[in-house]
């Protein structure tokens, strides 16, 4: 049945496969019995197999259980879920949060909880997919406008009647790495500079809700804290965020932090939430000890901006296309996937793993090189090194 489907994605060099790796997640992977130098995780500050997160784990295990049994609403949280919503809404500064199974989980299902038939999404044209997903399934008229171009969302908002108002975003975008417009700058129009307002401006002006996925900002910008807090904008009630503890808080799932009205609507109408078994408590356990860590130690992201700086500079001191990133996620942008997949084959034989990031994920492929704060200048060096 799908014969034809999957030549044509050989034919292409676009078929894709899953490489299972047989060792923690770090700066070394271990993959069919060799060990690589990983350049391929959103682990960035190296909290996934971290002493603490591994006991916090073990205790909640020992005392709460392996699974959850059954959805939150149908009593298959655990005081460690309360616990850790809580700490989520002071970290975030809102009034209340919400654990959700995944990053995806969490967009699919809050993007139609918040918009609906006779509602207007406003979409970066880079979104992730779960983002798109999401605004599909609300069966909201969804508006794409231009990567980070607020002038041109500005003009969408302006014109576009709807009952609701709702601006879609990530924060950092996964695989370019650069980092959205909320707050105004200055840019060039018929040689004159002029001020443009940034997203959180144009949201106050028209009325609209703010759904911020923050998932590769939190833990890596503003002091940890995110998007919001590395701009100095306060969380008003009008926005909602979406964030993850599997990128930098080295665990796994999601949370939505917003408004208590808000959070609660999310509650008795977000479908991925209501419908999902409950994130297991050892789980949750681990996300509360990483939340403690990043809270308390500046140093390991004093090192993930350090080894990033140390790597961007090198790639531009090489002549690669970098695009516009301004964090640790940092693309190699080429012309072809023959010599995207070329180049990822050349650094494995190397014993360096970033694999080729290919249509349709990407328009223009690339490798996605991720620097951690487990990264040593050696790690980085062998990187620079391999490529030059």
């Amino acid at each position: 049945m799908f014969e034809e489907y999957l030549k044509m994605l050989e034919k292409n060099a676009l078929i894709r496969t899953i490489r299972d790796r047989t060792s923690a997640r770090g700066a070394r992977t271990v993959i069919g019995g060799r060990e690589y130098l990983n350049f391929a995780s959103n682990d960035y500050l190296g909290l996934s197999a971290h002493p603490a997160l591994l006991k916090a784990a073990t205790r909640a295990l020992e005392s709460h259980g392996m699974g959850s049994g059954a959805s939150r609403l149908l009593g298959g949280g655990s005081d460690l879920h309360g616990e850790l919503e809580a700490r989520v809404a002071s970290f975030k500064g809102t009034g209340a949060a919400l654990l959700m199974n995944s990053g995806y989980s969490a967009n699919a299902g809050i993007v139609p909880a918040i918009a609906s038939e006779g509602d207007a999404i406003f979409s970066d044209e880079l979104n992730h997919a779960s983002l798109i997903d999401g605004s599909r399934l609300s069966r909201a008229v969804t508006h794409i406008y231009r990567h980070r171009d607020t002038e041109h969302l500005e003009e969408l908002l302006k014109n576009t009647p709807a009952r609701r108002k709702i601006v879609v975003t990530d924060s950092v975008f996964s695989m370019d790495g650069d980092i959205v417009s909320l707050k105004g700058t200055r840019s060039q129009f018929k040689g004159t500079p002029a001020p443009f307002k940034g997203i959180y401006d144009l949201c106050l002006e028209y009325g609209a809700v703010l759904y911020l996925d923050d998932a590769h900002a939190t833990g890596v910008l503003g002091g940890g804290k995110g998007s919001l807090e590395h701009f100095s904008l306060r969380p008003e009630p009008w926005i909602i965020q979406m964030g993850t503890f599997s990128k930098a808080l080295g665990s796994f799932g999601a949370f939505a932090a917003g408004s208590p009205d808000a959070i609660e609507w999310l509650i008795n109408s977000a479908r991925s939430f209501i419908y999902s078994t409950a994130i297991p408590a050892c789980v949750v356990a681990a996300s509360l000890e990483a939340m403690e860590i990043i809270d308390k130690d500046t140093i390991l992201l004093e090192r993930l901006w350090n080894n990033r700086e140390r790597l961007f500079s090198g790639l531009k001191a090489l002549g690669f296309d970098t695009g516009e990133s301004e964090t640790p996620i940092i693309p190699i942008i080429m012309e072809s996937v023959p010599e995207v997949l070329r180049l990822s084959e050349r650094l494995a034989a190397e014993g360096i793993y970033a694999p080729a990031i290919r249509p349709p994920t990407v328009k223009a492929p690339r490798l996605r090189l991720s620097v951690t704060a487990a990264h040593t200048t050696e790690d980085i060096n062998a990187l620079l090194e391999a490529l030059r």
